[in-house]
This record gives structure tokens, sequence and C-alpha cells, in this order.
């Protein structure tokens, strides 16, 4: 895997200018996908703006000044993706990874008590040594339980201090979603109902305005209202 990208072949959900460069950095292999992460070096100088050049993002990053979810970042590609809460406590700064209405990647800034967790979405489950339910998690996060209580499309409202619950939100009718793939990529809308359909590939969410997504394009950020700070509507 090569180490960078041109500007021009970059996915069109980054948030860059094409022709000030040619190159930009190519973030690792990770929990997220191309199109929903960027490196972190780029993040911290493109997107937050707190250093000028890569050199100096690789720096702030090799002084473990910059987290994500919690964590310092020692790798200076490091995808950072959708979802993701980025902090640089000595600058004071918070944000979380979402999408635009444009379905570019943004960065919303957030309070410090929001900064203290995330929302996952329940990809899969499995049951491993000990009869215990593991829940794998978008973002890479893995949860191990006693009890079978969430359902796969569900989503948690997971600490980054000893990956607590704190809310689950399930995924049924009524309940708030963030799109963040296709056509409708950046919005957020109220389920009106789940279509199930008898084959291959996902079920179909219906809306309430009438458009509908496969369920693998949605991800449940509240039961009656987005629990997380969203980003402004574009103009």
């Amino acid at each position: 895997m090569s180490d960078h990208m041109k500007r021009l072949a970059a996915p069109r959900t980054w948030p860059l200018k094409r022709k000030v460069n040619i190159w930009v950095a190519k973030q690792s292999a990770g929990a997220h996908s191309v199109e929903e992460s960027m490196a972190a070096v780029t993040v911290l100088r493109d997107m937050i703006g707190a250093c000028d050049t890569a050199k100096e993002a690789k720096r702030i990053i090799g002084n473990r000044e910059m987290f994500v979810d919690g964590k310092a970042v020692k790798n200076p590609k490091m995808p950072v993706g959708f979802m993701d809460v980025i902090t640089i406590p000595k600058m004071d700064l918070r944000f979380r990874m979402l999408f635009t209405d444009k379905g570019k990647l943004t960065l919303v800034p957030i309070d410090e008590s929001e900064a203290a967790w995330e929302i996952c979405k329940i990809e899969n489950k499995t049951i491993v040594k000990g009869g215990k339910f593991q829940l794998n998690l978008s973002g890479g996060r893995n949860v191990l339980l006693d009890k079978n209580a969430y359902k796969c499309g569900d989503s948690l409202k997971i600490a980054f201090d000893g990956q607590k619950i704190l809310e689950h939100y399930p995924f049924t009718e009524g309940c708030t979603v963030f799109i963040k793939e296709g056509s409708h990529s950046g919005s957020v809308k109220t389920v009106k109902g789940i279509q199930i359909l008898k084959r291959s590939g996902p079920n179909v969410v219906i809306f309430n305005d009438g458009t509908e997504t496969v369920t693998d394009n949605i991800m449940v950020i509240g039961s009656a209202g987005p629990a997380i700070k969203l980003p402004e509507a574009s103009e």
C-alpha cells in the first residue's frame, strides 16, 4: 500500500483543496474505510489548522499531544474517521468527525462532557469462550457481555474510560439515524419503517420524508432525537 496519493485522486469525501499540492498523506489500514477517514497528520494540519506543515503536525503527534477516542495518537497516518472524537488538551480543542449535508468529512466542535464518549453501531455478534457475547462495533471496538441484550443494527453510547455502556439506542421505528453513505449522506432522519428483504444483501430503511436507503448506510444516533451535536447545514 502506498504512503501517499495524489490530491486529485483523493475520495470526494475529503474536504481538501485539490490543486494546492500534488500529494496528500494516505491513512494506514485500520477500522475505517478510505472514504470515511483521513490520516491524523492531514486532520491536524488541513482540518483543525493546528499547524502549517506536515512536519509540525508530526511533531505534535510525536509529543503525544493529539488524542483520538481518549488514546494518544502515535502513528501520523492513523485513520481518523466517522464518529471519532479528536482532542488536543494543550490547545483546549475537542471535535467529533461527522459528514456534512454535502457528504464531506467535517469536524464538529464539542464540549468536554461529549468528548468522553462515542456512539458505535453493532455490526455483528459472536459467542466466545466462556459463553460470553462479543459485540463487534463500528470503529473497531469490541465489547464482551454476559447476556445477549442487544441486536445488530442497534447503537451503543460507549465511554472511553473502561468501555462502559452509557446508553442503548435500538434500531426501530421512530429512532433518529445519521446517514453516512449514499445519495443522502450527511442527513439526519427519523425511521418510519424497516423493509425486510428475503434475499441476500441489506434491508431497506424508510424515513418519514418518504426517502429510503439500505441499512448499511445508517447509524442510530438517538431514540427520539440526536444525542450528539450535529454539523451546521451548508448554505
